[in-house]
């Protein structure tokens, strides 16, 4: 006779299928001997295979009151099933026997009752059961344990563990007295999977829908739900569970880790939908998603339900933590400061550890110092340091504060300490068996406020604001330093720091150099500038191509020309500073014949790589040719050259970007003092043009470029929109004259009266 369609929902209980068909599915229904002992649960002790007989061997499917099958037809059992499952379209599922449970050996072995035992029987659902308690309680111990080889070997027991009796639940036909067990092993097994891993993967999606899946294949409505991918599943399956009251707490569990997937994946709109469906809400719901997961109440757990590494409502209050601290970061960036300030003050009320308490408390600093509250902002950056020495983003963010206040020890000792946080080797907590906000939180990229950067990049920091606040000695140190460390390797690369533009590679080294000729390390700076020429001479074509490029139009690799000019020119100043006056000429004229071949990186290229970002611009092309031909016209000084003196500083006085350059300047000797004052080129170079035409008795040139010298200091000073290269700085900063008002003055007592003029 064939067995009856019935829903295994709604077959009686009491009743067992007895025709011969049905018991040989029952013995292939769950996993092999073999297949247990390979996904880590054994079977107990080999007994002798029972035939499968109908006239020689008990069923498998009979109760333990030891009842007969008649041939085909299905009979009442005296005594009640504890699963109470039937049959769903010719699938059996297992008895209480316990010979036949496949499960655990462990709980065979507790379980051994002869059929003919008046002793209790205790089915294979408790079993399993009792299998994942065991399992949790595994896990627990192994949280616990201060060792770090045996935590892992228990955790990673446990996994496997949970992923031999979730395959022995799967290897079933879907059952729902079964889903709450089934489910709640999936939930735990995710959980343990992804805190080993330190991150969600797509093995755990695929848990997921598998688990959604199992749901309804007890209403055989499986295929059209699956075109409709993880939504349409979630959709479909809370639709069912809300007729089924007892599956909603571990459907609960199992959203809680799809909304931790989907926010650590950054699925925020599915998220958002998710927790709608949730909280019973329409779609014009509200889509904020920290309302929505604060209006999110997990159904609890029963008092008797399968023991779980973390329950839903753990779950909520995570996610509720990672999403706060998300979304305020996210509000920093964009500049919306009070709303910044509200979420991220939530996410520091949440469940936070201490790493993360350190991020969520340095955001508040760096929230409330945008918005110009420097001594609140200071309160959270100490907090954040209250947690632990080592932690370098803080320190960051305080070195920038002080910065902004003017107290420049107590930024150079912040980047100190920086530096040396980011040297130390982190000894971090073992992360907890649950889902922490740390997986739910993204990795600052280093544009964000957020982004430490790392030891090299501290250091660079530290050297550069030592050059740039005068202390040359310490500078160089750091310079030193530096280098050590990123020649370390023998093709060193170095990223720009977490400031915005960065130096490249080549900019580094003319720094170092620059910080030695200030402390007066000339010896040292040479040697640093050797070695850099050693690194980007390759790149420079010869000379004589660079005249075949130029007649020709075409253009090669225009920034390094200007590296190696750079180097020359600071190769000059280090044998100025030796008193070798015919070197640092010779370094000077090799700096001005490249510069004069250089040309400002074209618009037309494109954005520069990361070598070349930074490292040359049109503006300060410009102020490196001036300071070539005013480095080299005091030398001409020194070494009583006057005339030749003269040409040079004639022509740095037209190196000057964004201003009207005096092209005749005879035309300016003859012009009226009535007439307008216009803006001179580079002042550095005009007043040592001043000088020297008063020394060559030049009287009448020397007037008429005092009169615009005057008229210029009496207009209105506009602050530089641009910024130069540090080294340039520096080195503009050497050859600047000395006392241009006093100058003015007695240049002024020698003039005749105006009248005369």
């Amino acid at each position: 006779m064939e067995s009856p369609h019935v829903s295994s929902s709604s077959f009686p209980r009491g009743l067992t299928l007895e025709d011969d068909q049905p018991q040989q599915r029952v013995l292939s229904a769950g996993p092999t001997r073999g297949e247990m002992e390979e996904a880590g649960v054994g079977a107990g002790p080999e007994s002798p295979r029972e035939s499968i007989s109908p006239e020689k061997a008990d069923s498998p499917l009979r109760g333990p009151s030891g009842e007969q099958k008649s041939r085909g037809r299905v009979r009442k059992r005296r005594d009640l099933s504890p699963l109470g499952w039937g049959p769903r379209r010719d699938r059996a599922y297992p008895s209480a026997g316990p010979s036949r449970c496949p499960g655990p050996a462990s709980a065979t072995i507790l379980h051994q009752t002869p059929l003919s035992s008046s002793g209790p029987h205790t089915s294979c659902l408790d079993l399993w059961r009792e299998k994942n308690d065991q399992l949790v309680r595994q896990a627990k111990v192994a949280q616990d344990s201060r060792l770090y080889v045996r935590r892992q070997q228990l955790a990673q027991d446990a996994l496997e563990g949970f992923r031999g009796l979730l395959h022995s639940l799967q290897g079933l036909p879907a059952a729902v007295p079964v889903l709450p067990l089934e489910l709640t092993v999936t939930c735990n097994f995710i959980t343990l999977r992804a805190t080993l891993a330190q991150g969600f993967t797509e093995d755990q999606a695929q848990d997921i829908q598998k688990g959604l899946e199992r749901v309804l294949e007890t209403q055989e409505q499986l295929g059209p739900r699956l075109e409709c991918g993880l939504r349409g599943l979630w959709d479909s399956v809370l639709h069912y569970s809300s007729l089924l009251l007892e599956l909603l707490p571990v459907l609960h569990h199992l959203a809680g880790l799809q909304a931790a997937l989907w926010l650590s994946t950054d699925h925020l709109g599915d998220l958002t939908l998710l927790l709608q469906t949730l909280n019973g809400m329409q779609s014009e719901a509200s889509e904020n998603l920290l309302l929505l997961l604060k209006t999110w109440s997990p159904p609890p757990k029963e008092s008797d339900a399968p023991l779980t590494l973390q329950d839903a409502r753990g779950l909520r209050d995570v996610l509720l933590t990672a999403s706060a601290y998300r979304q305020g970061l996210q509000e920093l960036i964009t500049g919306s400061l009070p709303r910044a300030l509200s979420s991220l003050q939530e996410a520091a009320s949440g469940l936070c550890s201490r790493p993360v308490l350190v991020q969520v408390y340095t955001a508040l600093g760096t929230c409330l110092h945008k918005m110009g509250n420097p001594q609140r902002a200071l309160l959270y950056l100490v907090a954040a340091l209250k947690e632990g020495s080592t932690w370098g983003l803080p320190l960051l963010e305080a070195s920038r504060l002080y910065r902004q206040l003017g107290n420049t020890a107590a930024e150079l000792e912040s980047l100190e300490l920086l530096v040396e946080a980011l040297n130390v080797t982190h000894s971090s907590e073992a992360p907890q068996l649950l889902i922490e906000v740390e997986l739910l939180l993204p990795q600052p990229h280093p544009g964000s406020p957020l982004h430490c950067g790392t030891q090299s990049q501290a250091k660079y920091l530290l050297a550069s604001r030592c050059l740039q606040v005068g202390r040359a000695e310490d500078a160089a140190e750091h310079y030193l330093d530096l280098l050590a460390l990123l020649l370390d390797d023998s093709e060193p690369k170095f990223s720009p720091p977490p400031t915005h533009p960065g130096p490249c590679m080549p900019e580094v080294f003319l720094e170092a150099a620059a910080a030695l000729i200030q402390a007066g390390r000339a010896q040292d700076a040479l040697t640093v500038c050797e070695e850099l020429l050693s690194r980007t001479s390759s790149l420079l074509p010869k000379m004589p191509q660079l005249w075949e490029d130029d007649k020709k139009g075409t253009k090669k690799s225009p920034h390094c020309p200007s590296w190696v000019s750079a180097t020359y020119l600071l190769q000059g100043q280090a044998w100025v500073q030796l008193g070798a006056q015919k070197e640092a000429i010779s370094e000077f004229s090799r700096c001005l014949e490249l510069l004069f071949r250089t040309t400002p990186k074209d618009k037309e290229q494109g954005p520069a790589s990361n070598g070349e970002q930074g490292c040359m611009s049109d503006v300060a092309l410009p102020q490196l040719r001036a300071a070539a031909l005013i480095s080299r016209g005091l030398q001409w000084v020194a070494s009583g050259q006057d005339t030749r003196a003269l040409q040079d500083f004639l022509l740095g006085v037209q190196m000057c970007p964004d201003t009207k350059i005096i092209t005749a300047l005879g035309v300016c000797w003859g012009e009226a003092r009535s007439a307008e004052p216009f803006v001179l080129g580079n002042q550095d170079a005009s007043f040592h043009l001043l000088q020297t035409l008063r020394r060559m008795d030049r009287r009448d040139e020397a007037t008429a470029l005092w009169w615009r010298l005057e008229a210029q200091t009496k207009l209105p000073q506009e602050n530089a929109a641009w910024s130069l290269p540090l080294y340039l700085e520096t080195c503009l900063g050497w050859i600047c004259y000395p006392d241009r008002e006093t100058l003015l003055e007695e240049f002024q007592t020698s003039l005749p009266e105006p009248c005369d003029l």
